[in-house]
Formats: C-alpha cells, structure tokens, sequence
C-alpha cells in the first residue's frame, strides 16, 4: 500500500476495525436525474441496502414492490421474494448493458446490477484498498484547489473480478484524510465522466461515513457541471455487525 492508502484508511476507522465487520446495513434515500432517464423513478427513493464486507455482495429492499428484494453479485443478479423466491435472475449480468448509452432504458435487473456494485464500492472505500488485487497510485497534486484546499489524490485499479463502474477512479482525499471527492467512468452507461463529492460525515460503530452524495456529469472542460445531479444518496442509519 502506498503511504496515502494507510493514511486514509486509519482517517476513516482503521484496517483493524473495519475488518472485525463481516456485513453492514445502510438505510437511504437515492434520487437524482440517472433514475428517470432509465424509466426507474423511485424505486429507491427509501431503501435499505445490506453489504457484505468480506465478499462482495448487495441486497437492496424493498426493491421494485413490497415483500420483493434485490440479489447482487458480480456473476449473478436476482429479484427475490423475502423467503428467498427468485422472481427473475440474470447470470453475466454486466454483459446485458452492451451497446447502452445514458438514455437506454433499464429493467428491474440492470437496475440491482449497477445499485448493487455502485453502494459496495462507496460504502467498503477506502478499505477494499488493501485488498488482495487492489493496487494504488498517489498522483500528482492537482494543479486547481477545491474549497480552498489542495486535495491528495489517490488512483485505483480494480481487480477484474470485482464489479464496478470502471477498473481504473480516482479518489480525492482532504488534509484529514477523509474522503472528498470520487472521479470514475461508469461504463455500463455508455456516457462520460462523473465526479463524485461526498459530505457530511458521521461515525458508526467506529467507522466514518459520509452521509450526503452528490453525482455530476463532468464537461469538455473537465469541471462538474453542478446543475446536474445525476444521482443523489442521502444515508440515515448505518449498522456495522
């Protein structure tokens, strides 16, 4: 690990901490323009999304109706009933979004693909980090400052077989250590970059935890055009067991 990849997991609870986890359940609110354009408003307007920390996997419920929840991994995406019934499943899931662009409309099960992936790896940053396969990269300060500050910036590379929005983000990182910012592709929407500004933290059971996201298209120009929000992730509770 690079010396900036130790400094931001000690900033957001420790290695050590985080690692006596096996699971985590996060109750929020996602709204946004992305949701709308893929003909899925509200469907997680007031969700729970349960994590696994040791594997990666994702449920979200209720999910598309009451009783209903969603199944992620990265080979396979499910809709179940609460006892487990598969009301409809899809195995190589990433590879039913080829040719996509921002405006191709989803079904229930793109939709558990991508919240499913997209809440893991916000909500196991920075600690995936020292993960087996995970390799980082400090990069160069930038050259702009934000909010006054100059932001470390730490480049990742995802190991293959972890789903996510692209293999290579960035992650900006203020003076404290605590997460800023989170530049990515994310490729199963055919369309460009975003950044990814995180806020408002809180700690549960030991961890920090920004509680407040905010999702922009980023322009020719390489700024974020702060009129969009193409997503929104609002946290009200996180439990760590």
């Amino acid at each position: 690990m690079t010396d900036l990849t130790t400094t931001v997991i000690d900033a957001h609870g420790g290695l050590e901490r985080y690692r006596r986890y096996r699971s985590a359940e996060v109750r929020f609110g996602s709204g946004g323009a992305l949701w709308a354009l893929k003909g899925q408003s509200g469907v997680l307007d007031s969700s729970t999304v349960r994590i696994g920390l040791e594997r990666q996997h994702a449920s979200h419920s209720p999910f598309t109706g009451p009783g209903l929840r969603s199944s992620f991994t990265a080979q396979r995406v499910a809709v179940e009933t609460e006892d487990g019934e598969v009301v409809a499943d899809r195995f190589a899931p990433r590879a039913a979004f080829e040719g996509h662009t921002l405006e191709t409309p989803w079904d229930e099960l793109h939709l558990a693909y991508f919240a499913g992936y997209a809440m893991w790896t916000y909500l196991t940053s920075p600690f995936t980090f020292a993960s087996p396969g995970f390799k980082s990269e400090e990069l160069p300060l930038a050259p702009a400052t934000e909010d006054g500050e100059v932001w470390r910036r730490l480049k990742v590379t995802f190991p293959q077989e972890i789903a996510t929005h692209a293999p290579e983000q960035v992650f900006h990182f203020d003076e404290s250590g605590l997460l800023r910012r989170h530049d990515y592709t994310a490729e199963v929407l055919g369309a460009g970059p975003a950044a990814h500004y995180v806020s408002d933290y809180r700690e549960f059971d030991g961890i920090m935890v920004p509680t407040k996201r905010r999702v922009y298209p980023v322009g020719q120009d390489g700024a974020p055009i702060r009129d969009i929000e193409l997503v929104t992730i609002d946290i009200d509770h996180v439990a760590f067991s």
